[in-house]
């Protein structure tokens, strides 16, 4: 199944993947793959083989390497890898299926598991602390236990946080086991039942001022997004707040939908984005009429490096359309959208197919949004950016 995702919510780890580079110490030897090739064609390969190559190197692998050849998946895993590398953009990538399911989670704002959080020790083992009336607390798991399997899956040094919340989380309403060990060293092995657990994309309170005003802050875009933001403003503005701050800051991006539906709240129609994709005519994306209340509220918008994608585009929206300035630091420059192809077992492909535009045409793509107001975070523990987001405030008067 193909769906369109505009975005890439974990930009950040695919980035990180594809620019990770190993440096390895080796030994040359004046050997090539043809003085070390049997005599006569390598069994099985044939000559109707539309990867020849691979077939080959497989074929020496495991008549040559000195350590066990990794399984089937694997390898295949590692020239999927490879061959969308070789493409050369950041963004269009394979993601493996345990990334590609806590990544898919992410975006629809919710998931089924068992209510815990998870961390690293130095030494390699999972620790793990209950949220308050959660099945892991009701079930028996105490705050300090260490992880030990789920289900039969044993826990070992080298794996990493998401594998294992990828074990952990699954349908509603399912099973699993987890093996923990207590701080007294009992080990015991609980069978907890998989809950809906909300995964809350926007925070928000009211900061005390002369006028109030509601900060809202959006972590990234999911399907819940625009409804959480509504929500945070109508709740605000029963406490008075009658001017907004949206803190994009750190947002890699999410849904392009919902990007685009947050910034139409604070217009009243017009041109959001523009988009061009290969051999097709520019798409024009709309903001409905909307005479409510935030498309009238004075409004300002904090960005910084790590402003990106989908929050790019509803700050450049913003920016352009005249309704905010944007207070902080250069965005990332992330202007393309990836669209995003389903794989068996899991595992998914990522390919960049468009580019994003801001109503005047800035291109986004490598550029950024520069600031209006170039503020740089504070040292002294303090938030540069809301504090002249509020000066802003004060001088457009009561």
């Amino acid at each position: 199944m193909k769906r369109i995702l505009r975005d890439v919510l974990l930009g950040a780890l695919f980035t990180l993947c594809l620019l990770l580079t190993f440096t390895l110490g080796y030994y040359v030897r004046a050997v090539t793959a043809e003085s070390l090739r049997p005599a006569g064609p390598l069994p099985g390969l044939k000559s109707t083989d539309n990867h020849p190559l691979l077939t080959q190197i497989r074929q020496l692998l495991d008549q040559y390497y000195i350590a066990p050849v990794p399984d089937e998946q694997k390898l295949e895993y590692g020239a999927a890898h490879g061959m969308v590398n070789a493409v050369g953009d950041p963004y269009t990538v394979f993601v493996e299926p345990e990334p590609h399911e806590l990544e898919a989670q992410a975006l629809q704002g919710e998931y089924g598991g068992v209510g815990m959080s998870l961390s690293q020790a130095p030494s390699g083992e999972i620790v793990l602390a209950p949220f308050p009336d959660s099945p892991a607390a009701k079930g028996g798991i105490v705050e300090g236990d260490i992880l030990l399997a789920v289900d039969t899956t044993p826990m070992t040094a080298t794996m990493k946080i998401d594998d294992v919340l990828a074990l952990v989380r699954g349908p509603v309403g399912s099973t699993v086991n987890l093996t923990v060990r207590h701080a007294s060293g009992e080990t015991v092995t609980l069978r907890l039942t998989r809950q809906t657990f909300t995964i809350p994309s926007v925070t928000s309170r009211v900061i005390s001022d002369t006028i109030p005003i509601g900060l809202i802050a959006v972590s990234r875009f999911s399907d819940k997004t625009p409804d959480e933001v509504r929500q945070a403003a109508d709740s605000m503005r029963t406490q008075g707040a009658s001017r907004y701050i949206l803190d994009l800051r750190n947002n890699g991006g999410g849904i392009l939908e919902s990007g685009v539906k947050v910034a139409s709240l604070f217009l009243n129609g017009g041109v959001v984005m523009y988009e061009t994709q290969k051999g097709q005519p520019e798409r024009v994306f709309t903001a409905p009429d909307n005479s409510g209340p935030l498309a009238m509220a004075p409004l300002a918008v904090l960005v910084n490096h790590g402003t990106a994608s989908a929050a790019e585009i509803a700050a450049g929206a913003l920016l352009d359309r005249g309704r905010a300035p944007l207070i902080g630091q250069q965005t990332y420059g992330k202007g393309s959208v990836q669209l995003v192809f389903d794989l068996p077992a899991g595992a998914s492909l990522h390919v960049t197919a468009y580019l994003w535009y801001t109503p005047i045409h800035r291109a986004l793509d490598k550029n950024g949004l520069p600031p209006t107001l170039a503020v740089e975070p504070a040292t002294d523990g303090s938030d540069a950016e809301v504090a002249r987001a509020v000066e802003y405030f004060r001088t457009l008067g009561p």
